[in-house]
């Protein structure tokens, strides 16, 4: 599995142009899903964000996570995560897991980042949405296991 992670003081989602999921401080995480990937991948990979220490502590050291800051996690899924543009101009995505493997790996990631404490915001998973963020730092790191 792959993560984009962004750190962000607001990010929201849209689908047609309804919001259905946004939050304030917190993380932006583009997730995709492999032919390989697993559910022990997807729940790794959730403890992994949910720890992650990339909010600075007083000192001004990016040591805490989001749980420590009280912050929320909004969860895309990114097919384009995988796409692969070493050859040509358009990017090939055969290395992306099929829609009905993803699916239910992508809602394990979600679930076992709630289970870590976290509130969780989605997208929708297979439609076209429209992400919006506030970048904070900039912050940004890709996660793959």
């Amino acid at each position: 599995m792959r993560a984009l992670v962004q750190r962000v003081s607001e990010a929201r989602v849209r689908v047609a142009g309804e919001v259905v999921g946004e939050v304030g401080r917190g993380l932006l995480v583009l997730v995709g899903v492999g032919h390989e990937d697993d559910e022990q991948r997807a729940l790794a990979l959730a403890k992994k964000v949910s720890h992650l220490r990339i909010f600075e502590d007083e000192a001004g050291k990016m040591n805490l996570s989001t749980l420590d800051v009280g912050g929320a996690l909004l969860v895309v899924s990114q097919f384009t995560l995988y796409g692969d543009c070493a050859r040509g101009r358009r990017p090939s995505f055969v290395e992306a897991g099929r829609p009905e493997r993803a699916e239910p790996l992508f809602e394990r990631f979600v679930e076992a980042v709630r289970a870590e404490g976290l509130r969780c915001e989605t997208g929708r998973f297979r439609t076209h949405m429209e992400v919006e963020l506030i970048n904070d730092g900039p912050v940004t790191l890709w996660l793959e296991l």
